[in-house]
């Protein structure tokens, strides 16, 4: 007798058997890691402001689609997603706040942006997010 405990079937918002928030929550784990990325870049580069600007655009874009995301997987969670996936729901909030400051000291003087609260703030975004979509992706089975 088979003694594999069975998955509760959860039933995310999907489109032909994809979860939504599968398609935005990518996004915003590329964008911060490659935020903190070029800030590691600009530090090794000696200052070219070419990778601050670079991280100001790809925070940016992960603040937008992680809010995106955050959304599908709010209304997710609502519908049913319980224990890691509230976590990990929390823990993307707390990527999107973070990265927010992040944002704001980016937009400071080019030469101090990425210098301190800069690097630190890009280091605690990008692991929180990381940890986020690797709960959420453990939360859910999607099965067809």
């Amino acid at each position: 007798m088979d003694q594999t405990v069975a998955r509760p079937r959860v039933r995310v918002i999907s489109i032909v058997r994809h979860p939504v928030y599968a398609l935005f929550l990518p996004v915003p784990i590329i964008c911060f890691v490659g935020a903190l990325i070029t800030d590691l870049s600009y530090l090794n580069s000696g200052g070219n402001l070419l990778w601050v600007n670079f991280s100001s655009w790809l925070i940016t874009a992960g603040l937008v689609f992680g809010a995106i995301a955050g959304l599908f997987i709010l209304i997710d969670v609502i519908r049913g997603i319980r224990g890691p996936g509230v976590l990990g729901l929390l823990l993307l909030i707390a990527a999107w706040v973070v990265e927010l400051i992040n944002s704001f000291v980016h937009a400071r003087d080019g030469w101090t942006a990425v210098s301190g609260p800069g690097l630190l703030l890009s280091i605690v975004g990008a692991a929180l997010v990381l940890i986020a979509g690797w709960l959420w992706r453990s939360a859910v089975q999607v099965r067809p």
